[in-house]
Order: structure tokens, then C-alpha cells, then sequence
């Protein structure tokens, strides 16, 4: 999960300050987010979805589809 949305970040070349901004948190939250430091609370896993136009299976490593 946590490898994924560092792609997804990466994909679209966004910093994690610049997708921290997105989510409403710091930049030391997301880094922990990316990291595995600290678990995605749902409200921030939907952000993520919406933001990158995935699935929530997608990013939870249950599907291989980023799509719905």
C-alpha cells in the first residue's frame, strides 16, 4: 500500500509537501503515510482515491486494477 501511493505521487511529479497540501496534513504525516510510520486514516484514503482517480483496492494492494 505504502509503496503505491508513492508511485502514484511520483507519477503525477508532485512532492510529498505538494500532496501533503492535497490531503490536509503535514509533510511529515504523509512522509510517515509513505513510509508505513503511520496508518491512512479512511478519510485520507478516500482523498486519495478521488485525488488520484483509483480504486481504494488499488491502493490497499487487493487489486492490481487501478480502476473501479
Amino acid at each position: 500500500m505504502y509503496r503505491r501511493i508513492r508511485e502514484l505521487r511520483e507519477d503525477r511529479d508532485l512532492t510529498q509537501k505538494e500532496m501533503a497540501q492535497v490531503l490536509n496534513v503535514s509533510q511529515q504525516v504523509y512522509s510517515n503515510y509513505e513510509l508505513g510510520q503511520r496508518d491512512i486514516p479512511t478519510d485520507v484514503l478516500i482523498k486519495l482515491c478521488r485525488f488520484h482517480c483509483v480504486s481504494a483496492d488499488y491502493i490497499l494492494g487487493l487489486s492490481d486494477k487501478p480502476k473501479h
